[in-house]
């Protein structure tokens, strides 16, 4: 027979078997994950998530000793695997679950509606990266992972990476005019401005977000590891609550992270957080709703109104600026770039 239990994180199971009227168990065995494979399911087809939540997996092979086997995307795959060489890397077309048969799996993810089989707690509750060491069972301090950082310099110029482009409108700085105020601003300070989204414009129906005037392009499909070889060189980093902010964080520069829709806890601190607490916000984090992936105008209160999306509205460009004088002083010579 089968004993199956609901909760699918990290426990670690007693399993006592008796026969009938006998107290005395004649199997008593405890969980051990010492030397055994496990393998840790990550979801394809997004960045940030692996990000945040890849060093909890690391923090679990070396708590238990195991065998660990990580599913994931090849992208994901070739970013990360030559740092990790004690971690077998595996993306789903090749993972040969049979073959391996695991001693234990686990799944990581976000999973709304009050899920608590594949969640100790709603991730909603401790910020979503963290919910990887909850399911784990590991210290849920955050921590980036171990990047390749060893690229040389190809631009002699001082320069700043932004990236305006997101999966959601709500993820989005809504201000219409926000980010030419900012790329204006930078390039008075000295900076080149380069844009590193994968594509110069996103966007659903009639609702579309294209590259500020006045950035230099550097978009287009390259790998993550060339991202990351331009990330290190900037200055800082200027963007959203978005896959490309979760990189340049691994990347060990300064990110002035913009957002409305998150609350600052919802994401990986940083001094340069930018948030406007004056109006609605923070829908992401309300466990009274369940964010909808194919709804690209989701705003759960004041969808259709002259409200939507306020969240990033009322942040202004002055209020992005005036963070940015702030960093752009903290790592220059009182504001000279040398």
């Amino acid at each position: 027979g089968w004993v199956i239990s609901t909760k699918k994180y990290y426990v670690k199971f007693r399993i006592q078997v008796s026969k009938k009227d006998d107290r005395t168990p004649f199997l008593d065995t405890v969980m051990a994950l010492n030397g055994k494979p496990v393998v840790i399911s990550f979801p394809t087809g997004t960045l940030g998530d692996i990000i945040s939540w890849f060093p909890y997996a690391e923090r679990f092979r070396k708590k238990h000793n195991c065998k660990l086997y990580c599913v994931m995307s090849k992208e994901m795959c070739v970013l990360l695997s030559d740092q990790y060489p004690e971690i077998k890397f595996l993306n789903p077309e090749n993972y040969p679950e049979q073959s391996l048969q695991p001693y234990a799996t686990y799944r990581i993810g976000l999973f709304f509606n009050g899920d608590t089989n594949n969640q100790p707690l709603d991730f909603r509750l401790v910020g979503f990266h963290r919910n990887a060491g909850y399911i784990l069972g590991v210290d849920t301090r955050e921590e980036p992972p171990k990047l390749n950082l060893t690229a040389k310099r190809e631009i002699a110029e001082p320069y700043v990476c932004i990236a305006v482009q997101s999966t959601a409108q709500a993820k989005h700085w809504n201000n219409g005019t926000g980010w030419s105020e900012v790329v204006t601003h930078l390039k008075k300070l000295g900076y080149r401005v380069l844009c590193i989204d994968r594509s110069s414009h996103g966007g659903n129906g009639f609702i579309w977000n294209h590259i500020p005037w006045g950035v230099e392009d550097f978009t287009g499909d390259i790998s993550l590891q060339e991202r990351v070889d331009l990330l290190i060189h900037a200055s800082f980093f200027v963007g959203l609550p978005s896959g490309l902010s979760w990189l340049a964080w691994a990347c060990d520069i300064p990110v002035v992270l913009i957002s409305g829709f998150s609350r600052p806890a919802s994401e990986f601190y940083t001094p340069w957080r930018v948030f406007n607490p004056h109006g609605c916000n923070g829908c992401w984090d309300n466990t009274s709703f369940d964010f909808d992936h194919t709804d690209f105008l989701w705003c759960p209160v004041h969808k259709g109104t002259e409200r939507q999306f306020e969240c990033t509205r009322l942040i202004t460009g002055k209020q992005v600026c005036g963070v940015i004088n702030s960093l752009h002083m903290t790592i220059t010579n009182n504001g000279k770039i040398e």
